[in-house]
């Protein structure tokens, strides 16, 4: 791995979409992998944070065993949203040499409705690597689009999760990585605004 870019988006996603990760508790997980879609009770307004990155998502909630966390969602949206948001993302702090100045930064982080953090990668064991991953932070318009226009489908991975974590605490690093999700370079295009 020590070959992978420093700050580089890796995902899961077809030619169409892109697969994110959550964690919620059941009263909103279980109703949302079964509809396929956020239910009333999602709290549109306020800034949720989407993760590319399968172990970054464990390393968030403790392989599901955090509480409000317990309901791990595999989330496939679309490309188009995904990419609309990092085109209109500042990073979310300021950072010398991507912005001119901390004004500079702090204009575009009130005015901006997604962030960006990247925060190390992590291996099996949670972890960190020397590269990033990216967490993509969304507010206002475009939380109410992930959240109603742009997921096509929610699949409850909560099994996988125990089942990969199992494999891990028992040693069998070969059988759990097997069974992670094939994340792979993503293109968004030139992010200069973003560190990348």
């Amino acid at each position: 791995m020590h070959d992978v870019p420093n700050r580089q988006i890796r995902a899961a996603h077809t030619a169409d979409t892109v697969t994110v990760y959550q964690a919620y508790s059941p009263l909103l997980g279980v109703p949302a992998a079964r509809e396929g879609r956020f239910p009333p009770a999602w709290k549109r307004e306020r800034m949720t944070w989407i993760k590319p990155s399968f172990l970054w998502m464990m390393y968030r909630c403790g392989w599901g065993g955090k509480t409000d966390q317990e309901t791990v969602l595999a989330v496939e949206i679309t490309r188009e949203g995904f990419d609309r948001a990092l085109r209109h993302a500042c990073l979310s702090h300021h950072e010398h040499g991507t912005h001119p100045d901390v004004a500079t930064w702090k204009r575009a982080l009130r005015e901006c409705s997604a962030r960006v953090q990247w925060d190390p990668e992590r291996d099996l064991y949670l972890n960190p690597l020397p590269h990033r991953s990216l967490q993509l932070g969304l507010s206002g318009p475009l939380s109410r689009a992930y959240a109603d226009e742009w997921t096509v489908a929610i699949r409850d991975v909560t099994p996988q999760v125990r089942e990969i974590h199992g494999l891990v605490r028992a040693g069998e690093d070969a059988a759990a990585r097997a069974l992670l999700p094939a994340e792979i370079p993503y293109s968004a295009g030139p992010l200069p605004h973003l560190g990348a």
